[in-house]
């Protein structure tokens, strides 16, 4: 063979670059030396550049934000007991029902303005009105509840214009609707994975946190006589704030693992114990006129409503700042949707 027949590493006219065997071939040659194809790529660490998380971490303030999102459930849920103490003549039930609503609301907007850093900022939300937006919305609605709110306990102490105060009092308790579920559908807005991913019954976790708040105060504020609406109220609240959220955290998935580490966890466990045991001994306090049974359910219902807002809180925080918890559900939704 002379040398013009010889090219690099093979005969004349052999092309390897483009004659080498691929595909399907290649496997069956691995498969026959091993056990199977190795991954070449190590698994993905989920980091992002310099280190940063994917996502911004929430910079609200944990006392002014948590207890913006439990005062205001508090208000609209008491405001909605007031309504029903009126309605049935039980105004032992209904002047703390709406006091409290009144006073719940004010704090409520004072965490949110020192949250903000000034007044004017809370304002700024005024100037339009957008109803795609729930930051717009929910800023409209409580401008509108806060002075029906305090129009209706306002009416009630100085026990003077009483159709106002009617009046007032059924606007709140429809408003009031709102006020307790609005902030779900605010946080569940933002692309906080464990807010984003449960919106479907977060609004519904927080309606019922907002009634078993609300319960909480009318067992400890009045007699063992007129509270019957508080306490029916108490088991409803408890139910639906406690299915909701395991329904929440079933559908989750991924997402649903910063409730059960740290912080969220202990405080979520706390919350059950406290929302379940409140709700048991309301019942049981009108089963046996229990003036002390009464107050101690209503301690715990109250204690157990924060506890969930703070635990929901601090599990959003800790899911902006892992990445799976962004990457990972958006690479199932993408390969879902190949499928």
């Amino acid at each position: 063979m002379s040398g013009s027949d010889v090219t690099r590493g093979g005969v004349r006219g052999a092309r390897p670059d483009r004659e080498a065997p691929t595909g399907a071939a290649t496997g069956r040659r691995r498969r026959r030396r091993g056990r199977g194809e190795q991954p070449m790529v190590p698994e993905a660490e989920f980091s992002s550049y310099y280190g940063k998380p994917v996502l911004n971490k929430p910079t609200w303030k944990p006392l002014d934000i948590a207890g913006y999102l439990y005062l205001g459930g508090l208000a609209g849920g008491s405001s909605l007991l007031a309504a029903g103490a009126d309605l049935t003549g039980r105004p032992a039930l209904a002047r703390p029902a709406k006091l409290g609503a009144a006073g719940a609301i004010s704090l409520s907007l004072a965490a949110l303005v020192h949250d903000l850093g000034r007044p004017a900022r809370f304002l700024n939300m005024l100037r339009v009105f957008k109803p795609t937006s729930p930051m717009s919305v929910g800023s409209w609605l409580i401008s509108a509840y806060a002075p029906l709110s305090m129009a209706a306990a306002a009416t009630d102490v100085a026990r003077r214009y009483r159709l106002v105060g009617s009046a007032a009092t059924a606007g709140a308790a429809v408003l009031g609707t709102g006020v307790v579920t609005y902030t779900a559908v605010l946080v569940a807005d933002t692309a906080v994975p464990s807010w984003h991913e449960g919106y479907r019954e977060l609004p519904f976790v927080f309606a019922g946190s907002g009634a078993t708040a609300a319960a909480g105060l009318g067992l400890l504020a009045a007699p063992a006589g007129q509270a019957g609406p508080a306490r029916r109220m108490a088991v409803l609240g408890a139910a639906l704030e406690l299915g909701s959220f395991r329904l929440m955290k079933r559908r989750m998935g991924l997402s649903a693992e910063t409730y059960e580490q740290g912080r969220p966890r202990l405080l979520l466990r706390a919350s059950e114990a406290l929302t379940a045991g409140g709700a048991a001994l309301a019942v049981l306090s009108g089963a046996r006129r229990d003036r002390w049974l009464a107050a101690a359910a209503g301690a715990a219902l109250l204690t157990g409503s924060a506890a969930l807002r703070f635990a929901v809180f601090h599990a959003g925080v800790a899911s902006a700042e892992d990445p799976k918890y962004t990457v990972v559900p958006q690479r199932e939704r993408l390969e879902a949707r190949g499928r």
